[in-house]
């Protein structure tokens, strides 16, 4: 006999939630979606979602609630504020986290729930826009054995790299971990094609020149492509990257360690921010630098 799917909340439907809750629509779960702007919960209940209220009715009507949210005091806010997911939660249920926020949050939160009968995994991610479009997220996981195997099924019809990191919390670190090399990678390209076509050299063949060497990754590969053609409609927003570089940083401190790569980024991303550009995908740190109107000879 089948083991029926559990009934699901969902709350925050941004660039990444949409696609990600519109993935586990397909893969048979039944949703009740909630979001700040009324917009794409429309548009997932004319694809079959139910359309929710409050984060406490959400979580009423849900065996698993799923938040993917932009920051800490978002995650908070939603979860013990007084129509909250706390209010609402069942006893038995299970709480997946998918916003990036401070490890921190993620324990208060979860502490709240467990004394509600509530188990909790905290589950950040990473491949972008196109990644949850494609259910193909780099998922990781912090929580029990126990959460993470009642997890994993709905993590599969999200993500192809799926890694139980540790106890709660790791998940977080992890992606705070991921984000340094993302970030600090995505300077290191933007001054390397910024150098390039100042020195007159094409930036296109020095991209191509890099990725057949130990310089190749997947941010010169993509972001160094949206670099030379200089499109930078967000698949991550530059002032969530800052906010996730800024827990990195914070963390680092926590533990004695002047993470000065990530805090030099921190910093790139403030200014870009300050010029009004936070709305931007992330690799418009090129952007800092010069761009020449002509194209480079060579």
């Amino acid at each position: 006999m089948t083991q029926q799917k559990p009934t699901i909340g969902f709350i925050g439907l941004g660039i990444m939630g949409k696609p990600m809750a519109r993935n586990l629509m397909k893969a048979g779960y039944a949703l009740t979606v909630l979001n700040r702007s009324r917009g794409p919960v429309d548009e997932l209940a004319a694809e079959g979602a139910k359309a929710g209220t409050t984060p406490r009715e959400v979580a009423a009507a849900s065996d698993v609630v799923i938040t993917m949210l932009p920051d800490s005091p978002d995650v908070e806010q939603v979860a013990l504020a007084e129509d909250g997911i706390a209010a609402g939660i069942k006893d038995g249920a299970l709480w997946i986290d998918m916003s990036t926020i401070a490890p921190a949050t993620t324990k208060k939160v979860a502490d709240q729930l467990a004394s509600q009968g509530v188990v909790s995994v905290d589950a950040p991610v990473s491949g972008g826009e196109k990644g949850a479009i494609d259910a193909a997220l780099s998922i990781m996981v912090g929580g029990s054995a126990e959460a993470f195997a009642r997890a994993k099924p709905i993590f599969e019809a999200l993500g192809k790299n799926i890694v139980h990191v540790g106890e709660l919390g790791a998940g977080q670190v992890t992606k705070a971990c991921n984000q340094i090399v993302v970030g600090v990678t995505i300077e290191a390209v933007a001054e390397a094609l910024a150098l390039a076509e100042a020195s007159g050299v094409d930036p296109a063949k020095v991209r191509a020149a890099l990725l057949g060497g130990f310089a190749q990754s997947k941010i010169l590969e993509v972001h160094g492509q949206r670099m030379i053609d200089r499109t930078f409609n967000p698949g991550f927003k530059a002032k969530l990257h800052r906010k996730d570089m800024n827990i990195a940083s914070n963390a680092g401190d926590e533990h004695g360690m002047d993470l000065a790569a990530a805090k030099l980024v921190r910093e790139k991303f403030d200014e870009l921010i300050a010029r009004g550009d936070g709305e931007k995908d992330h690799s418009a740190l090129r952007t800092l630098y010069p761009l020449r109107d002509t194209a480079p000879v060579g």
